[in-house]
């Protein structure tokens, strides 16, 4: 037999207690406000002073001694109201006079507004009292309505900002009662969400590692059986666009649990601990649909690393926030059935306590995609865009290096309303190579005023560009050179950058003659050096000093690299002394000076072709790899993605490679790879 007795609200109820009191109702607040403010309205005018009933009689002869100040007469029901003047209460009141109030007044019921006029005209001529006196029709229920409506419009504002402040009175975030609650959406089983893994092209290595995820939900015991634990959290990172936020979605598609999604931005607010309770009441959502997922987006708006907070010695909500998550994720309790995906671009940033294992024992890498992902990736956008037979795929994929899936997407969405903009029914290639020329480079603005001696110094910066990038190994290889402005840039060169793993010093070196060649060409072939070059210069210092600094590719300074890749920075110091920063300045500067007189020495060595080159722009405006090939010849040097495929199809199955070691050390040491497929 049980020994509690259970209430309406079935909650246990020890025996001889009174039972569940009635729950505090703020409606009752506003009915108590309400009836203050009614009593304060009807109650003013006896406060300021008492009314009296006299006999019409008897106010006559307080008329004539002078003993009011104001009348006001309603014509329709024939009464009049009198103030009596301060000076004449005693003799009016009599033994009430201390308890009249400052404005007692007088109430007469006169014959008629006639003879009350003609009475009042007769005792001004006589005793020339200057008496107020007004005449009203009588009060209306409309104007008694309209005295009311001020008190009923306050009321109805003060409801309206109540239940605003409580979220409408229906337990949503969006309130001061309610603020502490999570801000996150929830997509329960069955949930519209139509997103699925076979929207995310690409991200081969990711989807494997969140399909498991997935997997562990949906059949536990295949895990645990054998002694495994289900992962309590993964991390997305990645650079901006490459995805993250579209498998979270994906997940959330797939997995036949609840799903909460939020923003890290969702848990801060100006007031203090409304984070931290966010995070509670979070987490307490998900214990109650476990098993399920809970997604955050951009988690470092909250996850940034302690004790870094710039208000030193005040109170930081944000690293309340992060305590407690710290805690509801692997703390003293438990959390059994919750999966945590974050997503983050800033990694670098995050508190080291976050990313231990048990809070989120996966990082996940979402890189910007390669050649084979693109390709992939303009497959899923191709979907809803009508293409003719000149589209080609890989070439899109190859064209578009460096490109996030964010920007495929655009670049696909920009080439429909290109082509749409032409009239087009379908989208052709050219339309694509405009949308890639237009997100690279910005709008063309054929329009923009340039003179012709300008026009001829654009034309040979660009053509030393070109002409270097042709002749110089490990230059990119170029696609198209314009000389039309676009966005900021009088000119720009397209090229094909290599997509290494690795880079070598004399790939660097190339790059920077090359990028050095359209102010060499200036000084070489006009004469004058012009501003036309700020870019170039920008890129090629920064290069240099990452290779010096970082790289540690310097003959004075070999082996040292400055760069802290764990993000905590060196503080207000440099990690070198004076002496130090004066010579990576110097080796610098010899660097690029010796960058920049090889360009020259290549273009005065090339000097026909350029000019000729040179001229081809300036005819044309735009001219491409083709061109370039018909006026110098073959390129002497492949590109590298074609040595991967003629290294590819020429590879043996059994490579050996040979280490060889010191002169004292034991004979070289021969390893053998298989290279075979499993």
């Amino acid at each position: 037999m049980d020994n509690y007795n259970k209430g309406d609200n079935n909650k246990p109820r020890i025996p001889g207690s009174k039972g569940p009191k009635m729950p505090f109702n703020l409606y009752w607040i506003y009915l108590i406000v309400f009836a203050a403010i009614i009593g304060m309205y009807l109650f003013t005018e006896n406060s300021a002073g008492i009314q009296k009933e006299v006999a019409w009689s008897e106010f006559q002869g307080y008329v004539a001694d002078n003993s009011v100040s104001k009348i006001t007469v309603d014509t329709k029901n024939n009464t009049l109201n009198a103030v009596v003047r301060k000076d004449s209460i005693k003799r009016v009141f009599k033994g009430n006079a201390d308890k009249v109030g400052d404005n007692p007044s007088l109430n007469v019921k006169i014959p008629s507004s006639e003879i009350f006029s003609n009475f009042y005209d007769k005792v001004k001529a006589e005793n020339n009292y200057d008496i107020d006196v007004n005449y009203e029709s009588g009060t209306s229920p409309w104007e008694i309505l309209v005295s009311f409506l001020p008190i009923i419009l306050i009321f109805g504002l003060f409801i309206y900002m109540m239940r605003r402040m409580s979220g409408g009175g229906s337990g949503g975030g969006g309130g001061v009662f309610s603020v502490g609650k999570s801000k996150a959406q929830l997509y329960d089983k069955g949930s519209d969400l139509r997103v699925s893994f076979k929207d995310v092209a690409g991200l081969s290595e990711a989807k494997e590692e969140i399909e498991e995820i997935v997997e562990f939900l949906k059949n536990p015991s295949r895990y645990t059986e054998i002694g495994g634990k289900i992962p309590k959290g993964a991390l997305l990172v990645g650079p901006p666009g490459t995805g993250k936020t579209l498998l979270a979605k994906a997940v959330a598609g797939e997995a036949n649990v609840p799903f909460f999604s939020l923003s890290g931005s969702d848990f801060v607010e100006m007031f203090v601990g409304v984070g931290a309770s966010r995070v509670r009441d979070l987490f307490k959502q998900a214990k109650e649909k476990s098993p399920c997922i809970i997604f955050i987006d951009e988690i470092d708006a909250i996850g940034r690393a302690r004790g870094r907070n710039l208000n030193m010695g005040s109170n930081d909500e944000r690293e309340n926030t992060l305590n407690q998550l710290l805690t509801e994720m692997d703390g003293f309790g438990t959390n059994s059935g919750i999966i945590i995906l974050a997503a983050t671009n800033r990694a670098d940033i995050l508190d080291k306590a976050l990313l231990r294992a048990g809070r989120f024992d996966r990082q996940i890498t979402v890189d910007l995609p390669d050649v084979n992902d693109r390709k992939e990736i303009f497959k899923v956008h191709l979907r809803p865009v009508k293409i003719d037979d000149t589209v080609d795929v890989e070439f899109l994929s190859r064209q578009t290096p460096g490109f996030s899936g964010a920007d495929i997407a655009n670049v696909c969405n920009e080439a429909a309303l290109i082509a749409a903009r032409k009239g087009k029914k379908v989208v052709q290639k050219e339309d694509f190579t405009n949308a890639v020329d237009r997100i690279v480079g910005g709008l063309e603005k054929k329009n923009k005023i340039t003179t012709l001696d300008e026009r001829k110094t654009i034309a040979i910066h660009e053509a030393g560009h070109a002409t270097l990038s042709w002749f110089l190994r490990y230059a990119n290889p170029l696609v198209k050179v314009t000389i039309v402005p676009r966005g900021k840039a009088l000119g720009a060169a397209w090229y094909l950058p290599e997509e290494r793993q690795i880079t070598t010093k004399e790939q660097m070196l190339d790059e920077m003659c090359a990028l050095l060649g359209g102010r060499a060409a200036e000084e070489v072939f006009v004469g004058h050096i012009s501003s036309g070059a700020a870019n170039d210069l920008e890129r090629v210092t920064k290069q240099a000093y990452a290779m010096i600094s970082y790289l540690g590719m310097s003959e004075k300074m070999p082996n040292l690299s400055y760069y802290d890749s764990s993000g905590e920075g060196y503080g207000f110091t440099k990690p070198y002394s004076e002496e130090t920063a004066l010579l990576i300045d110097r080796e610098v500067q010899a660097m690029i000076n010796e960058q920049y007189e090889r360009a020259k020495q290549l273009l005065r060595k090339h000097s026909e072709g350029h000019a000729k080159l040179a001229n081809l722009l300036i005819t044309e405006e735009v001219i491409f790899a083709d061109d370039l090939k018909k006026i110098f010849g073959e390129r002497q040097w492949v590109s590298r993605s074609e040595e991967i495929i003629k290294e590819t199809e020429e590879l043996p199955k059994n490579v050996e490679i040979e280490i060889k070691t010191g002169e004292d050390s034991s004979p070289g040491i021969i390893a053998q790879e298989d290279q075979s497929e499993e």
